[in-house]
């Protein structure tokens, strides 16, 4: 029963990043395959790096048909609903938002599961999260957005902190992924609204 509610969390924020890889690759203006290898990388590529780190072979992003099947069908979706989807104020940064909760959870409590280290679980809870866009945005020759100063990343890291701390505490398994993608999804957002962002570093002048 577990292990099924966290798969389905996992397919929720490939759902969600598949959206917006393939939103992302169609503003390229790339071709048909071009928008699915975009929206696969996407969707799949932090999964596929997580579970390198944890020697867990085939990664579940290319032995699991779900995974390609979802990305496929979301992709062809997302084209064919586009009009809809552009309602949506922002709508890459919406799903990527979306996608970047639900990946965070998924990834620390999968990493924690076969590590029983809770570092390593937080850190690639994040890896999880921000891995795929991270692929996304170098494919489609933009700066990364967890390279920008405003808070991704971070979001990401405190949204594996709670599901970490939630799953080691032993916290009612239906209420940890919920509030662990709630805190990391309204931080996210938060931030875009109001233009939150880490400090940066500034050169002294000589």
């Amino acid at each position: 029963m577990e292990h099924s509610f966290f798969v389905w969390v996992d397919l929720l924020g490939t759902f969600a990043f598949a959206v917006s890889g393939a939103l992302a690759a169609e503003q390229k203006r790339l071709d048909l395959f071009g928008v699915f290898a975009i929206s696969y990388m996407t969707a799949c590529g932090g999964g596929i790096i997580r579970d390198l780190c944890l020697g867990s072979f085939p990664p579940v992003g290319i032995s699991d048909w779900r995974y390609l099947a979802v990305s496929v069908v979301v992709s062809a979706l997302a084209i064919w609903a586009r009009p809809i989807i552009d309602r949506i104020e922002h709508p890459v940064v919406f799903f990527d938002a979306l996608g970047l909760s639900f990946f965070t959870v998924f990834g620390a409590h999968k990493a924690l599961l076969l590590t029983h280290n809770i570092e390593a679980a937080i850190i690639l809870g994040m890896v999880t999260a921000v891995g795929g866009g991270a692929l996304r945005d170098i494919a489609l020759n933009r700066v990364p957005i967890i390279m920008r100063k405003e808070i991704y990343a971070l979001a990401a890291l405190i949204g594996a902190a709670v599901q970490v701390l939630g799953q080691s505490m032993e916290w009612r398994i239906a209420a940890t992924p919920w509030l662990a993608v709630s805190i990391c999804l309204v931080i996210r957002l938060l931030a875009l609204r109001y233009s939150w962002s880490l400090p940066v570093i500034r050169r002294r002048r000589a």
